[in-house]
């Protein structure tokens, strides 16, 4: 018999409703739920084969039952099928309930008495629909006016900053986990006072071992000084911590215990203690060169004067 919906539309609809709704609910990660879990694909699986074993059940009690038909009911049940879907009674009856309106035969029954110029009204009914969504509407503005301007509930300007502060929240969980992105091209010198104290922290808890906790040198050089080996400034800084220092005998690369962005802070901290001056310094290395930074102003040269020459200055003149 003809169905409203035929079967091959109406399995994969059932099945892609079924597999929307098992991926939504499910939570796999980064995987499709059916390839993660087995037992996914096997219902999946499972579900598919017993659509397809009920609509060939259906369909072979629909031709049996077709044949046990006399031929009267054979030809109400084709002329049945031959209407098009708007005149079908199914079709019918859900917008008689939706619009309650009136056929032209009984268009008599609502036709008001007075008349314009020959033109004559009709006294339908509103579509509950519409009925229905205009009172859905009353109940929602009554309900708006005394929350928010009677009751004095939340304004639009909380509401956004209660949302900026919930997705503040959760930016800094997801920087927990995601991944660090700085290098020593993007790497900046920091001098909020936070930062620096978690320098500080990342220093005492890793680096006094070869620098002293004030930076003064150890095993390692002293810190505090203009004096650099393979260069100062935040970028260098930056990379030796993270690459380590000279082969063989310079510290060990930190970048697979500190995430870069601690780096960044534990760099600006050490250099933070430039001229610091701790007390009894380590010497300073042979390799180690004054550094100074690109684009500084290089300090002011004097040229010594020879006392044993004596300069005449000639008497000025009016």
């Amino acid at each position: 018999m003809k169905k409203l919906i035929p079967a091959y539309v109406r399995v994969p609809l059932l099945f892609a409703i079924v597999f929307a709704a098992l991926e939504y609910f499910i939570d796999s990660g980064d995987k499709p739920a059916f390839i993660k879990f087995p037992m996914v694909s096997l219902f999946l699986g499972v579900f598919l084969f017993l659509l397809i074993a009920i609509e060939i059940v259906i369909s072979a009690v629909d031709k049996v039952t077709y044949h046990l038909l006399t031929d009267e009911q054979k030809k109400q049940l084709a002329e049945a099928q031959s209407l098009p879907f708007t005149e079908s009674k199914f079709y019918q009856g859900i917008m008689q309930k939706l619009t309650r309106s009136k056929d032209i035969e009984q268009e008599k029954d609502v036709m008001l008495d007075h008349d314009y110029d020959g033109i004559k009204e009709l006294d339908n009914v509103l579509p509950p629909w519409w009925v229905g969504l205009f009172w859905a509407c009353v109940v929602f503005a009554i309900i708006y006016l005394v929350r928010f301007h009677v009751v004095g509930d939340y304004t639009q300007a909380e509401e956004f900053l209660t949302e900026m502060a919930e997705k503040d929240k959760e930016v800094e969980e997801w920087k927990k986990t995601a991944p660090d992105q700085m290098n020593k091209d993007k790497v900046t010198l920091l001098t909020d006072a936070a930062a620096l104290a978690e320098g500080k922290k990342i220093f005492e808890s890793n680096c006094v071992a070869c620098h002293r906790a004030d930076a003064g040198g150890a095993i390692g050089p002293n810190l505090t000084d203009e004096n650099w080996i393979l260069g100062g400034g935040i970028k260098n800084v930056f990379n030796t911590v993270m690459e380590g220092g000279r082969p063989g005998k310079g510290m060990v690369a930190w970048k697979e215990s500190i995430k870069p962005t601690e780096i960044q802070k534990v760099a600006s901290y050490v250099l933070s203690l430039q001229g610091s001056n701790p007390k009894e310094p380590k010497a300073t290395e042979p390799e180690a060169k004054p550094w100074v930074e690109e684009g500084a102003a290089k300090p002011a040269t004097t040229t010594p004067v020879d006392s044993t020459k004596t300069e005449i200055v000639a008497p000025a003149t009016k």
